[in-house]
């Protein structure tokens, strides 16, 4: 049996699906920032101890708290997926990367704008790739698929955690069917239309994450 769950650009899903990834035009671009209670304290007490988000409609930003006093951004824009290309620089040109975007976020806070100006190190360009929707397939006794490899979705805070239940659900099947192909035709009985009902849900979500607007539950700071 081959298991597909070699994420997103997965090299097992041409065996049951000729689905290819399709750009979003929604990119991501990582930055790190380390030490932050000593280095980068102003930044560090932005964020807090766990995450901070800001857009206005076209672009984004959002930081997370990691581990070992680290903090992640990603600046969120609607770009070319070769953007970096285009605009005559590599992923190395550092600075260069650093002036473009401090000119794009030009009308951003000066605190806000700091998540752009001292990041650590070089920046990680990921732009957001998702699967047609829906994406399903014909049934094959020994191949089957899990996470990105089956269900590419903008990262709006599901993914992980469907690969994880996948994972678990095809392991039970494997340990409870007769055969190989029973348990695969189990797995993708319950996976695959779950996998549909979420994918259509975040669907063009890229989008939620450039906007300006307050979700529901922020309207009332009243409400807990």
């Amino acid at each position: 049996m081959v298991i597909g769950a070699d994420g997103a650009f997965s090299r097992v899903r041409p065996a049951v699906s000729p689905a290819v990834p399709q750009y979003t035009g929604v990119s991501f671009l990582e930055m790190w920032f380390s030490d932050v209670q000593t280095r980068h304290p102003e930044i560090a007490e932005l964020v807090g101890q766990g995450g901070a988000a800001a857009a206005d409609g076209d672009r984004g930003m959002f930081a997370q708290r990691n581990s070992s006093d680290h903090i992640r951004v990603y600046l969120i824009r609607r770009v070319p997926v070769d953007w970096i290309k285009r605009s005559g620089l590599t992923i190395d040109d550092t600075d260069a990367i650093r002036a473009l975007l401090l000119e794009e976020y030009a009308s951003w806070s000066p605190r806000l704008r700091q998540l752009i100006s001292g990041n650590d190190g070089l920046h990680v360009d990921r732009p957001i790739f998702a699967l047609p929707v829906p994406h399903t397939w014909a049934h094959n006794p020994t191949v089957t698929l899990l996470g990105d490899a089956a269900h590419l979705m903008p990262p709006l805070g599901v993914g992980v955690n469907l690969a994880m239940l996948d994972a678990s659900e095809l392991a039970v099947t494997l340990a409870n069917s007769a055969t190989v192909a029973d348990a695969v035709r189990a797995y993708e009985s319950t996976m695959l239309p779950r996998a549909t009902e979420m994918a259509k849900l975040l669907e063009g979500g890229t989008e939620q994450l450039l906007s300006d607007e307050l979700p529901d539950f922020a309207q009332d700071s009243t409400q807990p």
